[in-house]
């Protein structure tokens, strides 16, 4: 998979882990192995620019995702698709502030942010109550296994 990391937001976070936790979303969902993907992290003007030019709101907003393929998740059994997923925009000042109002930190709020863009570029929405409840609960089983994965790999030596 090849997965692109731009931090032009200017603020520090780890690019390396964001580019992790994308694979292995992309991996979970068996997105073919070489699929393409673009984060760009901005600051709160680039966002609110690209959210009024896009999705006609005002405002900055957290995440942005543009799918370039349609690609969808791959099924067991199935050559999955290749191509290119698509692009995210992230704002990491928006992720900040509300990863302390939900009380667990920027970088898990970037995490949630990453995950459900990449839902979204794989065909996932949440405007009807159905489609809310299939793609909040599959982001909740993906952010699980990716924290327990992290955790294996703080405690064991040589583990990525």
């Amino acid at each position: 998979m090849s997965i692109e990391v731009l931090n032009e937001s200017g603020l520090e976070f780890d690019v390396r882990r964001l580019s992790r936790l994308a694979r292995f979303v992309m991996e979970q969902m068996r997105v073919h192995p070489q699929a393409e993907l673009c984060i760009k992290a901005v600051d709160e003007d680039t966002i609110a620019e690209l959210n009024g030019q896009w999705m006609e709101k005002e405002g900055p907003t957290d995440v942005l995702a543009f799918p370039m393929d349609e690609l969808r998740p791959g099924k067991v059994n199935e050559e999955p698709e290749e191509g290119v997923l698509g692009d995210l925009v992230l704002a990491p000042a928006v992720a900040e502030r509300q990863g302390v109002e939900a009380g667990h930190g920027r970088e898990a709020e970037i995490d949630l942010l990453t995950t459900h863009g990449i839902l979204h570029l794989l065909g996932y929405d949440h405007a009807e109550p159905d489609e809310h409840a299939v793609m909040f609960g599959l982001q909740s089983e993906l952010l699980e296994k990716w924290r327990s994965s992290e955790d294996r790999a703080d405690q064991e030596p040589g583990w990525s």
